[in-house]
């Protein structure tokens, strides 16, 4: 029988059921769902990333980028002219050049060290290692301020990788003429930023290094990536302030003649140096000023010990007799003595325990002050104090004469001399500072106080510069009247006069002018104790009295084995500033 053992089944339909269905949808959308979410998630990040990278990062990024195709450097200032009175040249910042290497574009390191031996000097082994250093490397220097002809030279070769930037150099026309009044340069070097600059290290150089060094300013360049400059790519972010000139007082010419009066009288009197200063006694301005021995900024190869400075500014001495007109005058300011008040001179005076002497033996004779300034005597002026001003008052009008404060001249260095306090002076002592020892100063000091005589009692403040060109500044300079009696005045020039003509500087005479001056022979402390014995310093101070001429002059000789002169000196120097600025007696 048909389906027999079968049981009765439902009919089958072709579609799932609704439960069925319900069932199914539901998992198929947790799983699209989670896709959708992790690919949100993804989308999101990726774009966080993005904004990251292009807003966020995007100017450090184009910074690094910028920096990494760009070679940056200093750009120098040209450092300021120094002028002579009469517009010579001094000092001057001419053109060079600073080459560099791109050594990524070298390929023959070994040939182009050899080109830049044969043009720069040296040896080709110099320059290999700067040459050598691959594709890492896009800059190097080779040299900086070199000379225009060599950079020409090298630059004809085409030599690939060799660059060249245009730069200056510190030339000294002059030499070592003016060398020391003028100063140097070294050339100072800022690491950290890969610089190079000229500073002053003495002289105006030094003085004036912060007008005449000017502002840098800074140069980048763009570069490809061989290396090489983008066209176009080149900027300067910052310029460059130039440093202003400046004018000073010497005569570079004069200076010249008074270097050779110098060197000349130095060497006749045996001396281990000396120093020689012209100034101007009614404006402070120097005409020349010199020591022995000289220094040549323009060629520094050789440098002896203390040549750099200007000893008249820097060293310090016991002046010695030339101090004795420090001493008469303020007894001619108290009016105490004249010119021709005599008192008595013993063969010596005896104090504290010490013995006062002349430097030559005479018995006991009546001087006048005049032939006491003449014949130089120690024993006369210190009794002349003594008896007619007092050391209390004497030393009051050492402070008066400026002797214990510095001249306050526009040079580097200036030194401060020694003059102990008044509580602590024995009689001994003030005897020796009337005569110039035990008390120390600079060679200006003295030379300012000469100066007053002849600038009716007022001394102004030594001085080189004159004036700014490009500011057209011109400085002032102090004033301070120190001779207040100027009855003083002219007894004192006349006794100079007779230092001349009839005393101790008779060497200094020139025919047909007054000359007026003081010399001196001074003991060197001996920083062992007590005097040296195998040397003294010897000076001369003056000027030409009675003329249209406010020229003061020292001439001094260091550490000279006997006692001689360099009145010479003043009568070769002023002899020429007589022809050259046509000094004629009133």
């Amino acid at each position: 029988m048909a389906g027999a053992g079968r049981g009765p089944r439902e009919p089958r339909s072709g579609r799932s059921t609704a439960a069925d269905f319900e069932r199914y949808v539901s998992r198929g959308s947790n799983r699209v769902f989670v896709v959708v979410v992790v690919f949100l998630l993804f989308a999101a990040l990726f774009f966080v990333r993005l904004v990251y990278l292009q807003v966020i990062m995007a100017n450090q990024y184009a910074e690094q980028a910028q920096q990494s195709r760009t070679i940056g450097f200093v750009v120098e200032p040209r450092r300021g002219t120094i002028y002579d009175r009469n517009g010579h040249i001094l000092a001057i910042s001419v053109d060079a050049y600073t080459i560099y290497a791109n050594p990524s574009e070298i390929t023959e390191p070994g040939s182009t060290s050899r080109a830049c031996a044969e043009v720069l000097g040296g040896k080709a082994q110099d320059y290999v290692e700067a040459l050598s250093q691959g594709e890492s490397a896009t800059f190097t220097f080779i040299k900086r301020k070199a000379d225009v002809d060599q950079a020409n030279k090298l630059r004809e070769m085409n030599l690939p990788g060799i660059y060249f930037i245009e730069d200056t150099r510190r030339e000294y026309p002059y030499g070592q003429t003016g060398g020391q009044v003028i100063g140097a340069c070294s050339v100072a070097v800022d690491e950290e930023r890969n610089r190079e600059y000229y500073d002053g290290i003495c002289g105006m150089e030094l003085y004036y290094n912060t007008i005449l060094a000017g502002t840098p300013g800074y140069y980048e360049a763009e570069v490809g990536a061989d290396g090489t400059p983008i066209p176009g790519g080149v900027h300067e972010s910052k310029r460059a302030v130039e440093g202003q000139d400046i004018v000073i007082s010497i005569d570079i010419e004069f200076q010249e003649e008074v270097e050779k009066a110098l060197a000349a009288d130095v060497k006749r009197v045996g001396g281990k140096g000396g120093s020689a200063v012209v100034m101007d006694a009614t404006t402070g301005e120097i005409y020349a000023a010199a020591s022995d021995p000289f220094f040549n900024p323009a060629d520094r190869t050789n440098v002896p010990e203390g040549s750099m400075q200007l000893k008249a500014a820097t060293n310090l001495f016991e002046p010695g007799s030339i101090f004795k007109t420090v001493s008469a005058t303020a007894i001619l300011e108290e009016e105490t003595m004249t010119p021709d008040t005599e008192i008595t001179v013993p063969e010596y005076i005896e104090a504290d325990g010490y013995i006062v002497a002349d430097a030559y033996d005479h018995e006991e004779v009546k001087w006048s002050l005049r032939t006491i300034i003449n014949k130089s005597s120690n024993i006369g002026i210190s009794l002349s104090v003594e008896k007619f001003l007092g050391f209390q008052k004497f030393y009051d009008s050492i402070l008066r004469y400026r002797f214990n404060e510095l001249t306050g001249v526009d040079y580097p260095g200036e030194q401060l001399g020694y003059l102990l306090d008044f509580d602590y002076w024995s009689r001994v002592q003030g005897y020796n500072v009337t005569f110039g020892q035990g008390i120390s100063i600079n060679a200006l000091q003295i030379l300012c106080f000469y100066g007053a005589l002849i600038n009716d009692g007022v001394e102004v403040t030594p001085h080189f510069l004159l004036r700014k060109p490009q500011t057209e500044e011109v400085p002032t300079w102090e004033t301070h009247e120190i001779i207040k009696n100027k009855n003083a005045i002219e007894p004192m020039v006349s006794m100079l006069q007779t230092v001349v003509t009839d005393g101790t500087g008779t060497d200094a005479a020139i025919e047909g002018y007054d000359c007026a001056g003081k010399t001196s022979t001074a003991e060197i402390f001996d920083m062992e104790g007590g005097y040296r014995v195998d040397a003294v310093n010897i000076a001369f101070t003056g000027f030409i009295a009675n003329s249209n001429s406010p020229l003061v002059c020292f001439c001094g000789a260091d550490e000279v084995p006997a006692d001689r002169h360099v009145t010479p000196m003043f009568q070769d120097i002023m002899t020429h500033a007589i022809n050259r600025y046509n000094i004629v007696p009133d």
